[in-house]
């Protein structure tokens, strides 16, 4: 009778810290609805446009990207110079992106004060006629022009520049956690997420669509998040030091010259290229033709290319391929402007898996990877994550609590729990909140409110039972 006794209570106490356990993810998950919902919601809308504008920014800059002239094209020298005509002095040679198909436009581009980080203005030049067909800001290794630009910079940051990334970080670090307890919650709700009452009764209805289709999108939510904290600010930096110290970081080449050993293309290539290499200032239009083809003779294949001019005397030419759907083409080469030799690449069949998964991860959350049915697929996932927040909201207002009723807080489940979870529980939470310190700050600040209404609640219970 008395082990009978003893396992009993043992069983109680172990059903009650899962309640308790179970309490305490339902009120964080409801903060998270509740507070980091709307940049969640802002984040899933401008990522769903973002992904579903490439064809629309193709129709609407088509006089810019397109030629319908035939005929041989000239030289990149020539382009290059019609440019930097057009630019009239203004700003410096940064890269050319030469025509990638025999009816696309060269994008010669340029650097120059008041354009934001990875901006730079291109002149748009027709390979075939010279003419100069348009002069356009693009952002970003994957050239997008000003249409999906705004689009980018209002998922990245709001419009609000530094500070405004803050906000896509607060919604990438809880939304992995949101969604984890979200599936703790369906696996623990019981016949009230499936049963016919569900299907009548508005709230549990709204409810059951809420979390099946988090579990529809589940593991989308969590790459999502991993891929996004790669971009953040805070976290971001924290990603990048683990990655460094675990050597993991994408390989990429050194455009010190004299740092690596040259690489001769082919078997006389050294010899007879270096007899013909002129000595020549460091952006000479007419030295973009001769890198171009010490690249292609390297390995350089993909119809997207840029060619980046050396910065100092001592620093090498880069070509590297931008084509980043599938098969990824993003080999990156160094080439001695002197000595026309290869001395330092980085080829994408020679990463090691992880960096490979990181470039794919990162093509795949920007709808790039696999062309239109990534697109279809972020679409209908931001989509889906949009009603979910909507219907999370929809479920607060319905059973929102009434004046005088007592508060469900974070700080009561925390009472009821034993120390062996409270200590596992804050060494969690320490750990990342250092890895994620947006994550922290915003888990302080929902703390502070939860005390606050816990101890509104007491004093409320207190004051009635005086009264009493």
């Amino acid at each position: 009778m008395i082990q009978v006794s003893q396992m009993s209570s043992i069983n109680r106490s172990q059903v009650s810290q899962a309640a308790a356990l179970l309490a305490l993810i339902t009120r964080l998950h409801f903060y998270i609805g509740l507070f980091v919902g709307p940049f969640i919601l802002a984040a899933a809308l401008t990522g769903t446009a973002y992904v579903l504008t490439p064809q629309l920014e193709d129709w609407l800059y088509k006089d810019q990207l397109t030629t319908t002239a035939t005929g041989p094209a000239h030289s990149l020298a020539e382009q290059i110079e019609v440019a930097q005509a057009a630019m009239a002095g203004q700003g410096k040679l940064f890269a050319v992106r030469p025509a990638p198909d025999a009816h696309a436009t060269t994008r010669v581009m340029f650097s120059e004060p008041g354009l934001g980080e990875s901006e730079s203005r291109a002149i748009f030049v027709d390979p075939i006629t010279l003419a100069v067909k348009g002069d356009l800001v693009v952002y970003g290794t994957s050239g997008v022009l000003p249409l999906r630009s705004k689009i980018d910079y209002m998922h990245r940051h709001l419009l609000l520049g530094d500070v405004g990334r803050n906000y896509s970080e607060l919604a990438a670090s809880w939304l992995w956690i949101a969604a984890l307890g979200g599936f703790a919650l369906w696996l623990t709700g019981g016949n009230k997420n499936r049963s016919e009452v569900a299907k009548r009764n508005g709230y549990l209805r709204h409810r059951r669509l809420h979390g099946l289709t988090g579990l529809w999108i589940g593991l989308g939510l969590l790459f999502f998040s991993a891929t996004g904290l790669t971009w953040s600010k805070w976290a971001g930096d924290r990603i990048d030091t683990l990655r460094s110290e675990f050597g993991w970081v994408t390989p990429s080449v050194s455009l010190q010259l004299g740092s690596a050993g040259a690489m001769p293309m082919g078997e006389h290539a050294d010899h007879q290229m270096q007899a013909a290499a002129p000595m020549v200032s460091l952006a000479d239009p007419a030295m973009f033709d001769t890198i171009l083809k010490v690249a292609r003779d390297g390995g350089i294949d993909a119809a997207k290319i840029e060619i980046r001019p050396p910065k100092a005397a001592d620093k090498a030419w880069m070509v590297r391929e931008v084509d980043r759907s599938w098969p990824t083409q993003v080999d990156t080469i160094a080439i001695d402007g002197s000595k026309l030799a290869i001395t330092s690449r980085a080829d994408f069949a020679t990463f090691s898996l992880l960096p490979k998964l990181i470039r794919w991860g990162i093509d795949a959350h920007m709808g790039i990877l696999f062309g239109l049915p990534n697109q279809l697929l972020l679409a209908a996932f931001g989509l889906a994550l949009a009603v979910m927040v909507v219907l999370g909201y929809r479920m607060w207002w319905r059973r929102r609590p009434q004046a005088g009723a007592t508060a469900q807080t974070l700080t009561h489940a925390w009472q009821r729990l034993n120390s062996g979870w409270r200590t596992a529980i804050i060494v969690i939470a320490t750990g990342l909140g250092w890895c994620l310190p947006v994550m922290g700050v915003s888990l302080l600040a929902f703390l502070i409110v939860d005390v606050m209404r816990w101890r509104m609640t007491a004093s409320r219970v207190q004051a009635e039972g005086d009264m009493a």
